[in-house]
């Protein structure tokens, strides 16, 4: 509840964070009217009573200057990704989707190498799965990991250009190692000491399949194969090494925390915040990486937001896929096999899910 004595002010949407579409806030005395604009176009006019303002609106896809009037203020929000309302988070238990899972299963066995992906709709909890709990070197997808452990710690996004902020957008944006070596001093004056850090929250969440094992070789990032050392053949052994299974919950953990849900929000209430989760999920978003889970959405009204890492003989890519539907996870780990066979695998997985859940959702609208 927004207090009515409180200054004129926007809540929602925030700057450099996604959104639903919420729009709240306190007017200044004397207001009727609430007017919601993207680059000069009327979203939404609203009639207030009183002072406070809350509301939901379907917001354009993409990254967009969100500008909120009322009475002779006009509140603005720069960097909003706007997200559907349909994949605002709740809880929904997972369950096998046959018709999914008869798509997915032999693309993914199809794959010269070893393969395993994990699908969940957010919505309905329809999904699929093929050797989701195998172990694969990680590499860059446990820099998500880094980023939650460092909001926690931080008690808030950072500042626009501060040195947190830089920081987590390299890491994230770029993958640059220096930049995740750089936080896990931050968080415990080591790599080896930020990554039991990191280790201790995965244990918290319930992710017991996932090993940070310290820091990253320095000078790479994502733009470019990263060399790294693979100790053996599945199962791995000493190194940093996931699950598509783990990389999927912790997506759905910071989705659902975005909307004050779920393990994360629970376990770390007070810690990592809503505003949090929605600032991370708007580094995610600007991800330029469409080669393997974007490879086959084209200019589809979806926003990926997605952490990828590959290193000599190991490609993955996890994310959210926001659809007019809602929303799903999909994560996609390959052992060998080429390197365009497993982009190609991860496209068409996304793609196979997207074509099955939003012709659900199509048919959950009709109804």
């Amino acid at each position: 509840m927004i207090a009515t004595a409180a200054p004129p002010a926007l809540v929602a949407p925030a700057p450099y964070e996604v959104s639903f579409g919420r729009i709240a806030g306190v007017a200044p005395a004397g207001a009727r009217h609430v007017i919601v604009r993207v680059g000069g176009r009327v979203l939404a006019a609203r009639v207030i009573r009183g002072r406070s303002f809350d509301f939901e609106i379907s917001l354009p896809r993409g990254e967009h200057t969100i500008t909120v009037s009322s009475g002779s203020l006009t509140f603005v929000a720069q960097h909003v990704v706007g997200l559907p309302a349909a994949a605002r988070p709740h809880a929904a238990q997972g369950t096998l989707d046959p018709a999914l899972q008869s798509a997915i299963v032999p693309v993914a066995r199809g794959f010269s190498g070893t393969s395993a992906v994990f699908v969940k709709d957010l919505v309905t909890g329809a999904g699929a799965a093929w050797n989701a709990r195998a172990r694969f070197p990680a590499a860059s997808t446990l820099k998500l990991a880094i980023a939650v452990e460092v909001l926690r710690v931080l008690h808030g996004k950072p500042a626009p250009g501060s040195w947190l902020d830089a920081q987590l957008r390299r890491m994230l944006v770029e993958s640059s190692n220096d930049s995740a070596n750089e936080l896990e001093v931050w968080l415990a004056g080591s790599t080896p000491a930020g990554g039991a850090r990191v280790n201790e929250l995965l244990r918290l969440l319930g992710l017991v399949d996932t090993d940070m094992y310290g820091g990253y070789l320095r000078d790479t990032q994502a733009r470019r194969p990263i060399p790294g050392r693979i100790e053996r053949r599945p199962p791995f052994g000493r190194g940093k090494y996931t699950t598509a299974l783990d990389l999927g919950r912790l997506l759905v953990d910071v989705h659902l925390a975005s909307g004050g849900r779920g393990v994360l929000a629970v376990r770390c209430r007070g810690e990592f915040t809503p505003s949090d989760a929605r600032y991370l999920l708007y580094l995610l978003s600007l991800v330029p990486d469409r080669g393997k889970l974007g490879r086959y959405l084209g200019a589809r009204p979806v926003v990926l937001a997605h952490k990828a890492g590959w290193i000599t003989s190991a490609r993955h890519d996890a994310g959210l896929v926001y659809y007019p539907g809602g929303v799903f996870v999909a994560a996609v780990m390959t052992w060998s096999g080429g390197e365009t066979d497993a982009d190609v695998l991860a496209g068409r997985v996304a793609a196979a899910a997207l074509a099955r859940l939003s012709n659900q959702a199509s048919t959950r609208r009709k109804k």
